[in-house]
């Protein structure tokens, strides 16, 4: 954690919907006047999408059946965890950018699904904004979580994750029902030993809760729409935060538990917006003090 150099991680799994949360921190940090490192957790995956083919068919020729996106063997933790360490002690760190499509390859002059080379940081940011799959994760070789200054998860209840992965990957991806059920099989054990721990470690969860029929995802014709869920709002540590103000401006909103607020799922825009700029002002606000005492030891 940094008082100078603050990091900020939104961690969930592929298809819990962590880029719209960063949408909701692009707003933030624009309105703020705040210049963020954005970094996206497919940037450390280790392999590229051809290098990741051909791993999986590797690991199904030596009959592995959890070789995956989610553990260690195809992320680079340690570069993760350095990045992090990095940048909280002097604002700096290599990253590089993951190609998803042909139009954003187009712009590197690449190939989609590859990497863009290892560049660094810009000098001048005021924080560092993580969003991806591993922002709070521990193994017993890395702490990547200890590095970071506000922890966001997000996590749909399982059945609703599972839909919204089947819907993304069939309709934008082109993957056969069968062939993303055979992706959620091989990724379980990793998702209950690298993702699911995470979600102990965050500041604050967000949980969509739908409130129709998931009972079986795998035939789920529609994803539920967000005023067909609740959204569950945890905090690890209550201490400071206005519930009585939350509750008055999140309607139709109330607590099931003294560190949780459940509202109604359209809401989770204001939501995060209510509850993370106060946040991001104090972190600005340390920020702002440190740098001024620093400049008043040295007199400049």
């Amino acid at each position: 954690m940094s008082v100078r150099h603050p990091i900020i991680a939104v961690t969930g799994s592929s298809g819990a919907g962590t880029t719209s949360v960063s949408k909701t921190f692009e707003q933030i940090f624009r309105r703020e006047h705040l210049k963020a490192a954005f970094v996206e957790g497919d940037s450390f995956h280790r392999y590229d999408r051809a290098g990741m083919k051909e791993q999986l068919a590797g690991a199904i020729a030596r009959a592995d059946h959890v070789f995956s996106h989610f553990g260690p063997q195809a992320n680079l933790f340690a570069e993760l965890a350095e990045l992090f360490q990095g940048y909280a002690a002097s604002g700096s760190g290599k990253v590089r950018k993951y190609l998803h499509d042909d139009a954003e390859a187009a712009r590197h002059g690449q190939k989609a699904g590859t990497f863009t080379d290892w560049e660094d940081v810009p000098g001048d940011t005021d924080l560092l904004f993580y969003e991806g799959l591993h922002g709070a994760v521990v193994t017993n070789e890395v702490d990547v979580a200890q590095h970071v200054d506000l922890l966001i998860g997000v996590t749909p209840v399982v059945n609703l994750e599972w839909i919204q992965k089947l819907h993304r990957d069939k309709s934008t991806r082109g993957y056969s029902a069968e062939a993303v059920t055979d992706t959620i099989l091989r990724r379980m054990p990793d998702f209950v030993s690298y993702i699911c721990p995470q979600f102990s470690r965050t500041h604050i969860n967000f949980q969509r809760v739908p409130v129709v029929d998931t009972s079986n995802p795998f035939i789920a014709r529609f994803i539920p729409t967000p005023d067909e869920s609740f959204l569950v709002i945890r905090f690890a540590n209550p201490r400071g935060i206005d519930f009585p103000y939350l509750l008055s401006m999140l309607h139709d909103s109330f607590m099931s538990r003294p560190n949780t607020i459940v509202c109604p799922g359209g809401k989770m825009d204001l939501a995060m917006q209510l509850i993370f700029t106060p946040m991001i002002w104090r972190l600005m606000e340390r920020r702002k003090d440190n740098l001024a005492r620093e400049r008043g030891r040295t007199g400049s």
